[in-house]
């Protein structure tokens, strides 16, 4: 409330200097000058608080100089109405003064914020806090479990809406993803589903978790009667509660919900304030607001001192708009229209705003994005980007060593290719580094949202697609068939090798791609180990019980891929 008459208040400036003039000036008519000024102000007055009350703008010199301009022109022709003063006449060359300066005023603002905002686009570019690596980094399984897509989980959780009490008042509120724990899960309250509902029901009767790991999951209600909610109404409504403890702030998305240690829901909203006379954002300087739902209590946190158990304190929304700056805007808003020098724009493949959330393998979330080139009909990656959700520093990860793979919209493009009779289509791509090869892995949704198969898709070769039931089955698969592929069967580069020695057991030489493939196992010993002939040309005379050195590197799905190898009584050392 003190917020809102605050704005209201500063909304009134150019108003009241033009009524002082106007009674100055009108002397002979001062008492109905009195009246029209007053009848102005309180009938302007009301209106304000209204529009302030449902649009809630940010107090920041763009929204508030423009809000004087707009009561200022209103209050001035409205006095005149009510008034004897005419305009633009030779007896009242004061009153052309001022309305020629309101109006000169007006042409000269207006268009003066919206040029400084473009100049500020770069500005905006250069607060954020970022590096550029040249390699992908490896996102192992283990490192990114999220492996159910939201339309899924939804989907699942909406199911079980009838467990909730009064269910006809309530629908799910937006998901968000939160370690829980030692649990990855999805979060999502139930809202009021409009007006009268709110209005019956006055509070929200919980909300509802379901993992973000296994697609055979189901969801659990938590009951936590919450009072102040985004889909609440007046001074219950989540936003407005937080506008009005920090009108100064802007808000950037819908507030979030995030479970504490003792299961108590908070809702989350990200803020910021403006770089200088501009409404867009320093991404240097993020803030979270953490309301309690049941006392509408606000606190306000620097994003990277927000409670431990936020896992966003940065909104997905927040992070989008940091990719849009980072993306289009590296070069300043001119360049973004014209030249596109070192333009990257990214794709909006994502889950929420655009952006897919992962966490590492410290436990901490990010956001990821791929980024494809402003030419159109190029469906490959430029590269792709980590936005951490508590710092914001984004990390790019440019993608020179692995040029030519495709985008995530090529990935979902031929899963949508592959059932066409079904109508399922790809959904959450996100790119794995799987044993040094980028990766597509998408899920597999029906037309209802419900969860059908893993793809697991080689972004530099569109025609290697593995499908499967399980994240960990289908991965497995895919790594086997990675092993088969002589494109695959090279060095290994920086890893780590083992030495192993042994005698051999079976023997399997298989031709694909007009090369030959060798792959052997040793006594005693499960793991299938793979050497390219075109690496060892000796290797495809190997026979049982051959005795055999060699260094391989050695996955954890029991296959190998062999660096070198030496064959006893046929060769030393093959490189």
């Amino acid at each position: 409330m003190i917020g809102m008459l605050t704005t209201t208040i500063l909304s009134f400036i150019l108003y009241a200097l033009i009524a002082i003039f106007f009674i100055a000036q009108n002397k002979k008519y001062r008492m109905t000058t009195l009246k029209a000024v007053g009848l102005v102000f309180v009938t302007l007055f009301i209106l304000s608080v209204i529009i302030i009350y449902i649009v809630m703008p940010p107090i920041t010199i763009p929204n508030m100089t423009i809000a004087n301009l707009i009561v200022g022109t209103v209050g001035m022709v409205s006095l005149y109405a009510l008034t004897k003063s005419k305009p633009f006449t030779k007896s009242t060359k004061h009153f052309d003064a001022i309305t020629g300066a309101l109006i000169l005023l007006a042409i000269i603002t207006i268009p003066g914020f919206i040029i400084l905002g473009i100049f500020t686009l770069d500005d905006a570019h250069q607060s954020i806090t970022k590096e550029e690596v040249d390699e992908a980094k490896p996102l192992d399984q283990d490192a990114t479990p999220i492996v159910v897509s939201p339309e899924f989980a939804r989907n699942k959780v909406q199911k079980a809406m009838s467990v909730v009490p009064n269910t006809q008042f309530y629908d799910l509120g937006k998901l968000q993803v939160q370690k829980i724990g030692d649990e990855i899960v999805f979060v999502a309250p139930v809202e009021f589903t409009g007006f009268w509902k709110y209005f019956r029901g006055k509070e929200t009767e919980g909300y509802f978790t379901i993992s973000a790991t296994d697609v055979n999951a189901q969801p659990k209600f938590i009951k936590s009667k919450m009072k102040y909610t985004n889909s609440s109404y007046f001074n219950h409504q989540i936003s407005r509660t937080i506008y009005n403890a920090h009108p100064g702030y802007i808000q950037s998305g819908e507030a979030q919900i995030e479970v504490d240690e003792e299961g108590k829901p908070w809702y989350v909203q990200t803020l910021y304030k403006p770089i200088g006379l501009t409404n867009k954002p320093n991404l240097q300087n993020l803030h979270v607001a953490v309301v309690d739902p049941v006392s509408s209590n606000v606190k306000l946190y620097k994003s990277e001192e927000a409670p431990s158990f936020i896992e966003g304190p940065i909104s997905s929304e927040m992070a989008s708009e940091e990719n849009e700056y980072f993306g289009k805007y590296v070069h300043g808003w001119l360049n973004s229209i014209f030249g596109k020098k070192d333009v990257k724009i990214p794709n909006e493949s994502g889950t929420e705003a655009s952006v897919t959330p992962i966490f590492d393998e410290n436990g901490e979330m990010h956001y990821f994005t791929d980024m494809s080139s402003p030419k159109e009909n190029i469906d490959s990656a430029l590269g792709y980007t980590l936005i951490n959700a508590r710092t914001g520093k984004l990390t790019y990860y440019n993608g020179e060593k692995n040029n030519g793979i495709m985008d995530s919209k090529g990935a979902k493009e031929i899963v949508n290719k592959e059932f066409p009779e079904k109508k399922w289509t790809g959904s959450m791509p996100v790119l794995y580094n799987i044993d040094g090869n980028p990766t597509w892995v998408v899920n597999v949704l029906d037309p209802n949202g419900l969860f059908k198969h893993y793809a697991y898709i080689k972004a530099a070769d569109s025609d290697f697609v593995v499908f499967g039931d399980t994240a960990r089955g289908t991965l497995e698969s895919y790594r086997l068939a990675l092993a088969q592929d002589p494109s695959n069967v090279e060095s290994t580069g920086d890893a780590n090798l083992e030495k192993r020695d042994g005698e051999v057991e079976r023997v399997l030489v298989t031709t694909q791609d007009k090369k030959q493939v060798v792959q052997f196992l040793l006594q005693d010993d499960p793991i299938i180990y793979t050497v390219n002939s075109g690496k060892a040309p000796r290797a495809i005379f190997l026979q049982q019980g051959d005795k055999v050195k060699l260094e391989a590197n050695i996955r954890d799905n029991q296959t190998a891929i062999v660096e070198t190898i030496a064959i006893e009584g046929l060769t030393n050392t093959e490189q």
